[in-house]
């Protein structure tokens, strides 16, 4: 009898750690498969904000490039980019990827900028040092009474509205080429003295080429031609013009045309005949002026030319 007793209490005791054991195995597999289930986010630091700014070691005049990627690109939000107080547009140029153009002039002062990039509930501030650039001076002495020829109203007008342009469409792709193959007579941010007074406010806002009255004048890189103005139009100190925009606030102005070859809304393509070199309006011999325009303010063809702008 009493070894009965014990087989049965033996019994109940093996039952009773069959339950624990089920028991505790079920919340076990219970809490992994609540763990499995939550969000990866929560587990995973969210990824830093990632942008470049190209060129690496930039000079007045140079265009600064931010390239800005994001995760999660889908959400409708375009990244905000700004420099102090003034904001720069930021165009998409790959599923993943946006970019934004700064334009730098030699009327500023060298030393150190911050980018502001804001995107996805992140910001981020850069420091980029923009180091400072000797340009050449020219010492020029006018006659007394002598103040050039002065531009139309016109023309000013034209000329202003045309640099405003801000295209959402990328025209472009990749190198610039260079415009005329006459060699360059002077170089961009060239400053100059008036009878002996720096003027603070002026410098050579393109490249000069000095090529033969008549030569080919090519469209640097794509771009829908906005602005064709003429002498007898009122252009009277940029002389035959044409601007062509490049999309995504880039634009090139060519000046002192002799012959226009595209009329306003052409879409020209890289390479393409647009005019020939002349000494049209405030000009002293024949010479193409390119100039190359970001946002509103001239920057320096050269680097165009020589890199790849995505």
């Amino acid at each position: 009898m009493e070894k009965h007793r014990l087989n049965s209490q033996n019994q109940l005791m093996s039952s009773s750690l069959k339950r624990e054991y089920l028991t505790n195995h079920l919340a076990k597999n219970l809490f992994i498969g609540l763990c499995a289930a939550l969000p990866v986010t929560l587990a995973l630091p969210v990824a830093a904000l990632q942008v470049q700014v190209n060129p690496a070691k930039p000079r007045l005049g140079d265009t600064l490039s931010v390239l800005i990627n994001l995760d999660n690109p889908n959400n409708g939000m375009t990244p905000e980019v700004s420099v102090g107080n003034k904001n720069y547009p930021a165009y998409k140029i790959a599923p993943k990827k946006y970019r934004a153009l700064i334009p730098t002039t030699p009327l500023e002062k060298s030393g150190n900028r911050v980018i502001k990039v804001a995107a996805e509930g992140q910001s981020k501030n850069l420091a980029v040092t923009l180091s400072n650039r000797k340009f050449p001076v020219q010492r020029i002495n006018l006659p007394p009474g002598k103040s050039g020829s002065r531009a139309t109203e016109y023309e000013l007008n034209r000329v202003a509205e045309f640099k405003t342009l801000l295209t959402p469409q990328k025209y472009w792709n990749g190198k610039f080429l260079r415009p005329n193959k006459g060699r360059i007579s002077t170089i961009y941010g060239v400053r100059r003295y008036y009878n002996g007074k720096f003027a603070n406010d002026y410098y050579h806002r393109g490249l000069d080429y000095a090529g033969a009255s008549g030569s080919r004048v090519i469209a640097p890189a794509a771009g829908k031609v906005a602005l064709v103005g003429t002498v007898s139009q009122g252009f009277r100190v940029h002389g035959n013009t044409v601007g062509i925009d490049h999309g995504q606030g880039v634009i090139s102005i060519f000046l002192h045309l002799n012959r226009i070859n595209v009329k306003e809304g052409d879409f020209v393509k890289a390479g393409q005949l647009i005019g020939t070199v002349g000494s049209t309006g405030a000009s002293t011999g024949p010479h193409l002026h390119w100039g190359l325009y970001v946002h509103g303010e001239s920057v320096d063809p050269t680097p165009w030319k020589t890199q790849k702008w995505e």
